[in-house]
């Protein structure tokens, strides 16, 4: 991985929740490249093995781990581990999140006809759904802040930082129970920093824009490979008129990250979209 510029982690430990994800994995070599022992924190044990065993390959030091965010018993058996290897936890990335399919509409505006057709309206969501998509997103991101910012409560300089969306400035059609999660991540994040302001420790969200990856490839992309229409209206917005890659988001993962860079930024959520956020659409 060619990084933006290089800051020293050397000695540093960071749990990557969600370490082996789209954007978890390309966070999760950052890091390693810049010194810090890497802990790929996440449900399904072999995708964090073999990033862990790539990013060993490539003289970086890391550690798979398997652990629900949304289980504070498993976090702390994680801490546990954790500790014994490489001592107390100085990062942590709350990159875990996603969606649903039963929290999602399949119609961006309720009308008569939602009613007569098999569309499946606000109307019809799925209340475990919704639980399940709060769940992942907002108590999977305050479960492991709880959990592993006590190891980081007097340390000299400890950092937490939040993936928090787009959604959370603006709601999306479609996705009620994602945009208020991460609504609520981006709130969360500015409660925290607050809270933990005395103690050395700065709490910051990135809040990527509109990446084109494999889990929303379906959604964006005809089988044809052209543009569908929800991916017209992403581009019609963004003034940049394109997407985001992921490796775009780790020059602001590396600021935040960096003491020596962003000492004084605490509470920040950072949008990294191509000035989707900025954009009025006149």
């Amino acid at each position: 991985m060619m990084l933006p510029f290089q800051v020293d982690l050397k000695g540093k430990t960071a749990v990557v929740t969600g370490g082996a994800g789209v954007i978890g994995s390309y966070m999760s070599r950052a890091l390693a490249e810049c010194g810090a022992n890497v802990v790929i924190l996440g449900i399904s044990a072999e995708p964090a093995e073999k990033l862990a065993e790539e990013i060993k390959a490539a003289g970086g030091e890391a550690l798979s781990v398997v652990a629900s965010v949304t289980d504070k018993a498993q976090l702390e058996a994680a801490r546990k581990e954790i500790n014994e290897k490489y001592g107390k936890v100085d990062i942590l990335i709350n990159g875990a999140g996603g969606n649903h399919p039963s929290a999602t509409t399949d119609d961006e505006y309720y009308t008569a006809e939602s009613t007569k057709s098999k569309m499946k309206s606000f109307f019809d969501l799925d209340e475990k759904g919704v639980g399940f998509v709060f769940d992942l997103n907002f108590l999977g991101t305050f479960l492991p802040s709880q959990v592993f910012g006590q190891d980081m409560v007097g340390l000299e300089d400890a950092t937490i930082i939040n993936i928090s969306s787009m959604n959370a400035f603006t709601p999306l059609t479609k996705i009620p129970a994602y945009s208020g999660a991460k609504s609520a991540v981006s709130n969360f994040t500015e409660w925290l920093s607050v809270y933990l302001a005395n103690t050395n420790v700065r709490v910051n969200a990135i809040a990527p824009g509109f990446l084109l990856t494999d889990q929303n490839r379906a959604l964006l992309k005809n089988e044809d490979g052209t543009n569908t229409p929800r991916t017209e209206k992403i581009l019609a917005a963004t003034p940049m008129g394109r997407f985001g890659e992921p490796e775009e988001l780790i020059g602001a993962l590396l600021f935040l990250v960096s003491k020596q860079a962003s000492s004084f930024v605490n509470g920040v959520v950072l949008p990294v979209d191509g000035g989707f956020h900025a954009y009025s659409g006149v």
